[in-house]
Formats: structure tokens, sequence, C-alpha cells
């Protein structure tokens, strides 16, 4: 006699089989996935990424030394601008240019597929 399922409807029952776990031939992983592809240097986005951290370096030495008092006084309105403006340029820069270091010196976890190219 068959059992009911929630519904109330017979469901049939198969006591007499006797059920096995199938042996898997593979372990679900192809070789490609495993094969590391070949990267290219986007030599644009390093540039670009270089000039932001340099310009932007500058920038905030200038900045700085104007609130110092190494320049005259004329300057102090350009002061916080120049801050601004070198940070703005600096972050991104330094960020990408760092990036670019690491990949190049094949630290694990970084490659040049983590700098966004122009292409």
């Amino acid at each position: 006699m068959g059992r009911k399922d929630a519904a109330g409807q017979k469901r049939m029952e198969f006591s007499n089989v006797m059920y096995r776990r199938m042996q898997r031939a593979d372990d679900g992983f192809i070789d490609s996935q495993f094969q590391k592809t070949v990267s290219r240097i986007p030599w644009k986005a390093v540039g670009l990424a270089t000039f932001l951290f340099v310009v932007g370096s500058l920038l905030i030495i200038m900045a700085s030394l104007i609130l110092s008092g190494f320049f005259d006084e004329k300057y102090y309105e350009s002061t916080w601008p120049l801050l601004i403006l070198g940070s703005l340029m600096f972050i991104p820069g330094a960020y990408h240019v760092r990036i670019a270091y690491y990949a190049y010196k094949n630290t694990p976890g970084y490659t040049f597929d983590d700098i966004p190219d122009f292409d």
C-alpha cells in the first residue's frame, strides 16, 4: 500500500530497489579553466596612471610649499585648488601605478587585467 503525500495524493513506494551512488568519471573541472591566459600590458592606461601620479605629486608639493611660506604671499589663493586638484590626480594615479608595479613583479593576486584598458 502506498503512502499519501501532503496533497493527499497516493505515492508509489519502491522498497525492494537497492540504490547505489553512481561513480563520477570526472571531478567537474576542465583543464582549460586552470590555464593562465597571456595578458597584454595596457600601455596607454599605465602611461596615463604614471602621468596622473607624477603631476598630482607635483601639484601637492607645490601646494605644500605655498602653505609653508616658501613662495610669496600673492600665491596663497591658489593653494587649495592646487591641493584639491593634486589629490584628485594623485590618488587614482598612485593606485593604478601600484597595481602595474605588482603585476610587473608577478606578485600573486595582481595582474594587468586589473587595470582598465582604453581599447
